[in-house]
């Protein structure tokens, strides 16, 4: 949320009086004001889709690749079944966002113990750190790609510290609609799929025949791309950007944020289910190219980004290190901040501390302190000889034990009527959202009883 757009929100209110959400939503607002057809759609994304991109981040990438590489074509079903399931819980974090006007910390920092609330946001904190450096090791190692004579350890620093000075002092929108076009190059990973003319038997049955293999290496697997997938900071971010976007709209007291409309409910649906589907897409298809290339010709192990890379070389050949390097710089500087970010909203609402990218530091310290440590905490992770992509995947691996965790309490808080009225969950979100819940928890549980199989 730029300062320029919140100072405009402020004089905005300041001229006339602002309508509050439960009269007309963010979208709706943007909606009437575009005649423009194709503007209109633009208009309708945002914290979904962003949500949604930041999803694929170098973790994802990491994950996804390994997944391929391993076990080749019999892990693609994951992309069909994790779709419903994030979409149904992203929705969740929105309508708690939009009928609150408080970020999932805030509400449950009203409505929960301190005891139950504290060790939640903690390991919430600690998780999105881990994530955080270890994709901040994979932009050094992109960038290593393009610029070989540089270690990837003589980068760290300097990218972590980019990030952190973009965050602080830049705008984070300007961050994201920036590097969100860089990762569209994972893109490419859809066209070399295609190239390198995987068995369309194979395909199909890995695609709509799951097959789960009882070892600890598969299971494993399973359980880092629900991780990935399904990822806690991704619940906090999109709580906390619905009420960014309130704010930016003038919507500065919590009076006025409170409630939302059934239209604006329609649109965060569709910004929601569109950004989810994006991400599964692109999860997907990184699956099948790495399957059909790597997997194939018996590379089963990846090691570094530049096995990762090979899995383009069907389609790109010798500019297939250049193509993902853009990838993993896209992603890595779009998902960065928002891990970091999201630790910072997290803890701040708990602590009950001014928080908001829109505010200065000088307005918001323990805030941006928040974020600065974590940043620098996750910089120093990668001078611990931890190999890259290991550190992507046991990333994943640490948050899909979490998920299930954060998830019950967001599952609770939608259904509970003293917070969201009238809003609370139906049938059909209670379903996706507690069968989501009960996937994530049988995935850890089979990941213990598979330990030492081989």
């Amino acid at each position: 949320m730029t300062r320029k757009r919140r100072g405009a929100g402020r004089a905005a209110q300041g001229k006339a009086a602002v309508r509050p959400a439960s009269v007309v939503g963010v979208r709706e607002m943007h909606l009437e004001r575009e005649p423009n057809l194709a503007r209109r759609i633009l208009r309708l994304l945002g914290p979904g889709l962003v949500v949604g991109a930041s999803d694929d981040d170098p973790s994802g990438i990491g994950t996804y690749a390994v997944a391929g590489a391993g076990y080749g074509f019999a892990t693609l079903w994951t992309a069909l079944v994790t779709f419903p399931m994030m979409a149904a819980v992203q929705f969740t974090c929105a309508k708690i966002g939009l009928v609150t006007g408080q970020g999932l910390a805030g509400v449950m920092r009203r409505h929960y113990p301190r005891a139950v609330v504290f060790p939640v946001v903690t390991l919430l904190a600690l998780a999105n750190t881990i994530n955080a450096g270890a994709d901040i090791g994979a932009i050094a190692a992109a960038m290593n790609l393009l610029a070989p004579r540089l270690g990837i350890g003589a980068l760290i620093i300097p990218v972590g510290l980019l990030i952190l000075a973009l965050q602080v002092w830049g705008s984070y929108r300007l961050i994201a609609s920036t590097f969100k076009w860089l990762s569209l190059a994972l893109v490419a990973y859809i066209a070399a799929a295609f190239f390198a003319h995987p068995k369309l038997a194979d395909v199909v049955r890995g695609t709509f025949l799951p097959h789960i293999q009882w070892n600890a290496g598969y299971v494993t697997t399973l359980v880092a791309i629900l991780g990935t997938t399904i990822s806690p900071y991704m619940f906090f971010w999109q709580t906390n950007q619905e009420v960014e976007e309130d704010i930016a709209m003038g919507r500065t007291t919590l009076a006025l944020r409170r409630g939302t409309t059934d239209r604006e409910l329609v649109y965060t649906a569709a910004d929601v289910n569109i950004g989810m589907l994006a991400s599964n897409v692109v999860m997907y298809f990184i699956i099948l190219a790495t399957a059909a290339t790597l997997h194939e010709a018996g590379r089963t192990h990846i090691g570094s980004a530049a096995d990762a890379a090979a899995a383009l070389a069907p389609l790109a050949g010798r500019w297939a290190e250049v193509l993902l390097a853009v990838g993993l710089l896209g992603a890595g500087f779009l998902t960065v901040p928002i891990l970091t970010g999201s630790a910072g909203y997290a803890v701040s609402e708990a602590m009950g501390w001014r928080y908001g990218l829109g505010r200065s530091p000088s307005k918001a310290p323990q805030f941006y302190a928040i974020i600065t440590l974590s940043t620098v905490t996750g910089m120093q992770m990668n001078f611990m000889g931890i190999n890259p992509i290991a550190a992507l995947f046991w990333t994943a691996v640490i948050n899909g034990f979490l998920a299930p965790v954060l998830l019950v309490f967001v599952m609770l808080m939608a259904n509970d009527r003293r917070i969201m009225g009238e809003r609370s969950n139906g049938l059909g979100a209670n379903l996706l959202g507690w069968t989501t819940v009960a996937v994530l928890v049988a995935g850890v549980a089979a990941m213990f009883l598979t330990w030492g199989k081989t």
